[in-house]
């Protein structure tokens, strides 16, 4: 086959790997496949936070039809169909992502009303990835420009998600738990899609609904910088008393059923299939280098990784996410080898402050960029990955996916 088209068929047989793995943890199918298992009450009022609210909501419609009292969907900016929600008479919210503005205090004030209204009817709960940032409730004294600055100063910080959540919750009287004593000892339940390592629903968007009894003392031991640290230290005084009962929470869609789906569908293509199970974090570049290695010396086949790294940013960064520049550090370690390819790709179909998912990166990524004056060095320095990955036409945009379980990475030697 000539190279130019096993290019083509190479680079296809990756974007359906990486399509298979979506819809396995989709939303929609995730909640319905979990209803259709287990009982639920009669009615139900229902609340869908997070990328994946509007996906999720619809899973719960497709099964429990008019049992759904009532609904409130907080999502980000473009990820719902108002058209739908007003047909159900759903009430429907967009917040900012991933750093909060004025309509995440407003979806915060949306949700306590919700919860307010008297009614006595179970809540169910659809909970997915970037609901920490979609809807705040703060401790006194912090206002959106105090969030905003603390997210911004989070995404370039390299902490992992973990305590990422740990300062989020310390400046909230929702998160960690809070949410809770909104609650009114109602029946609740929470179905969640997680994005986070190890599952725990007391990360997954902050933990709205999971108590964290131990959140003062991991404050105190972390190393901020003043304006922060201090500021913490007040909040987490602030914060209500936490109730020590959570509702029950169930995971029905993570990165490990991803994984899976993409190494089934890889199978089914004949393809020998190399999964690994560790989870992938760090600085994106080292991650980057490190995957591109084994893949130039590793077996024929594809190589199928999953997680979530971070990228330190520079005062000024350029465009892209992380996902944009582990691949951009593979390409490097690629370039000139035209028998591998490597995708990194968000699952929800984002990467970063960016509307594209990721980027597929081959031996010739850092060569085309170059004959367009674009430096992959320079482009690394700067944050700046996603413009050589447009110079080089190696990203994915996918819109929407209905999903959010991190990060997949795949690679393939011909």
């Amino acid at each position: 086959m000539h190279q130019q088209h096993l290019n083509a068929h190479y680079r296809k047989l990756l974007i359906e790997i990486y399509q298979a793995a979506l819809v396995r943890v989709e939303g929609r199918s995730a909640v319905s496949s979990w209803m259709k298992q287990n009982a639920l009450p009669d009615s139900v009022r229902l609340i869908a936070i997070g990328k994946a609210a509007q996906s999720m909501a619809r899973g719960a419609s497709d099964y429990l039809g008019d049992r759904i009292n009532q609904a409130l969907i907080i999502t980000k900016s473009g990820h719902v169909d108002h058209h739908f929600c007003r047909q159900l008479g759903w009430v429907a919210h967009e917040a900012a992502h991933p750093v909060p503005d004025e309509t995440t205090l407003h979806a915060g004030q949306k949700l306590l009303d919700f919860l307010a209204d008297g009614s006595d009817l179970p809540m169910l709960f659809l909970i997915s990835g970037g609901a920490s940032s979609l809807v705040e409730v703060p401790v006194e004294g912090v206002d959106i420009a105090f969030l905003a600055r603390t997210n911004d100063w989070l995404l370039g910080s390299g902490l992992d998600i973990l305590q990422m959540n740990w300062i989020r919750k310390g400046l909230s009287q929702i998160k960690g738990g809070g949410l809770i004593r909104y609650l009114g000892g109602r029946e609740t339940i929470g179905l969640a899609i997680s994005d986070v390592p190890g599952d725990d629903p007391a990360v997954i968007g902050s933990g709205l609904l999971v108590p964290d009894l131990e959140l003062p003392e991991r404050l105190a031991a972390m190393s901020l910088p003043s304006w922060l640290g201090d500021r913490l230290l007040t909040g987490v005084k602030q914060r209500p008393r936490i109730s020590r009962i959570s509702p029950r929470m169930e995971i029905i869609a993570n990165l490990q059923s991803a994984r899976e789906a993409a190494a089934e569908r890889a199978e089914a293509f004949g393809l020998p299939v190399s999964l690994h199970h560790e989870f992938l974090q760090g600085d994106a570049v080292a991650i980057g280098q490190r995957l591109a290695r084994e893949l130039l010396n590793g077996p024929s086949g594809v190589f199928i990784w999953g997680g979530e790294t971070t990228v330190t940013l520079p005062p000024s960064p350029g465009q892209g996410g992380r996902n944009q520049h582990l691949a951009v550090a593979a390409a490097r370690e690629l370039a000139g080898s035209f028998d591998c390819y490597l995708l990194a790709a968000g699952t929800d179909g984002t990467d970063g402050p960016t509307d594209d998912a990721g980027a597929l990166v081959d031996g010739g990524t850092v060569i085309r960029a170059a004959q367009s004056g674009v430096d992959v060095d320079r482009c690394l320095d700067d944050a700046n990955s996603g413009h050589l990955l447009e110079v080089s036409g190696d990203l994915i945009t996918t819109g929407p996916t209905g999903t959010n379980v991190m990060d997949l990475v795949i690679g393939l030697r011909g």
